[in-house]
């Protein structure tokens, strides 16, 4: 049971809204539908911060399209675009 909970609970940052806060437990770069190539997307991304076990909390969303997020991971505050967003899989 607690597998299917914890499933559940795993979402896309990119679909999370204003406040919200978890911590990142992997990254998905090929279901994010980015520009970018899915390794080139995931290098981005670590160079950012966003790596297995930091804290995220979103902090501001763009006027047009809720895009980009200001994103906190750990002490560094980060704006990203949902896209790529959509490969930070959180909890």
């Amino acid at each position: 049971m607690t597998d299917t909970t914890d499933m559940h609970s795993h979402m896309p940052l990119g679909l999370a809204q204003r406040g919200y806060t978890g911590v990142i437990q992997h990254l998905a770069a090929k279901e994010a539908g980015s520009a970018l190539s899915d390794v080139e997307l995931e290098s981005r991304l670590i160079e950012l911060g966003f790596v297995e076990g930091a804290r995220v909390e979103i902090l501001h969303e763009g006027l047009v399209g809720r895009d980009p997020i200001a994103v906190r991971v750990d002490s560094t505050t980060i704006a990203v675009r949902r896209r790529e967003a959509m490969a930070i899989i959180v909890a």
